[in-house]
């Protein structure tokens, strides 16, 4: 059951932030591997770009990826929220009746790992490749030409094999291994934390919102350098063996973002990453903190002490 809400809850926060997902997929695109000045800048900042894409593709265009965006949350996060609290109820993360921060790290690490390994076929066929889609006027990166999600994946299994669903998922095991590390971590130590503190009222959402707003702030700054690359890798044509065109692997990509576009590269589209990473994640995790205290309290035989600390 564990999965199942973790799923739940990152579809609900899904919803809600995939427009900000499809703005920042076009900024992390735009201008790739071109040094600053010598390419034209479609997206100026993050309110002017859903401007442009409502005005050129139109309003259901912020919505691009949706379906297949959903099925990610469903199977990445279901996976990485319901193997954290699966460690956090086996007591893992404990130590001496405290959590303990480097555990959490470790445990936020592993799960996020494992969640981006099944989740990875989402993010590379459907989601990050749709969203980039445009009409030809505002077009960033490589062009995939998509007609569905179903049609997609069963396009790269007959051209390159099952395993080709897979291309890319080194860059993004490293992307949610780093950000899930820092927000499940951040958020488990700040929401004990907040709690002893007893500013709000005991097993108060608010203090679900203060710890989801701190662990918000920490994965926009540990993962948007592997997410940017992640992008670029999962979005770049490939040629009839299924090998990228661009880059041949994690560390070739980084080496090339240097080479061509500095450091600062690794933070394009740092702002709409901020607008969308910040929600999300506390959606996210407001809604599994809210759905795990409704299983606690009406769907398991849980004792009423333990129901008091989630």
């Amino acid at each position: 059951m564990e999965f199942v809400i973790g799923g739940a809850a990152a579809c609900c926060a899904g919803v809600f932030t995939n427009p900000l997902e499809v703005v920042k997929t076009r900024f992390q695109l735009q201008g790739e591997l071109q040094n600053r000045g010598v390419y034209t800048r479609y997206y100026k900042n993050a309110f002017q770009a859903f401007y442009v894409i409502a005005k050129e593709d139109g309003l259901l265009a912020l919505q691009k990826g949706l379906v297949p965006a959903l099925w990610y949350q469903l199977f990445m996060n279901g996976v990485r929220l319901g193997s954290f609290d699966f460690l956090q109820k086996s007591g893992f993360i404990n130590s001496g009746g405290e959590i303990s921060f480097p555990r959490s790290i470790v445990a936020g690490a592993a799960s996020g790992c494992i969640g981006a390994l099944v989740g990875s076929p989402f993010y590379m066929v459907v989601k990050t490749q749709f969203q980039a889609q445009s009409s030809s006027s505002i077009a960033v990166g490589f062009q995939h030409k998509h007609q569905g999600m179903f049609k997609a994946f069963h396009s790269v299994v007959r051209q390159h094999g099952f395993l080709a669903l897979w291309r890319g998922a080194s860059a993004a095991m490293s992307r949610v291994t780093c950000g899930s590390a820092a927000q499940l971590a951040t958020f488990s130590n700040s929401k004990s934390f907040i709690e002893k503190l007893q500013i709000f009222k005991p097993n108060s959402w608010l203090c679900a919102l203060a710890a989801s707003m701190l662990s918000g702030v920490a994965v926009v700054v540990c993962m948007t350098p592997l997410d940017v690359v992640s992008t670029r890798m999962y979005n770049q044509g490939v040629d009839s063996k299924g090998r990228g065109l661009i880059y041949s692997g994690l560390w070739d990509c980084i080496r090339k973002i240097i080479a061509k576009e500095g450091l600062l590269g690794f933070y394009k589209g740092s702002t709409a990453s901020l607008l969308r990473t910040g929600p999300h994640t506390v959606f996210s995790l407001m809604f599994w903190n809210e759905f795990r205290k409704l299983y606690d309290n009406y769907g398991s035989e849980v004792p009423e002490a333990e129901v008091a600390q989630l």
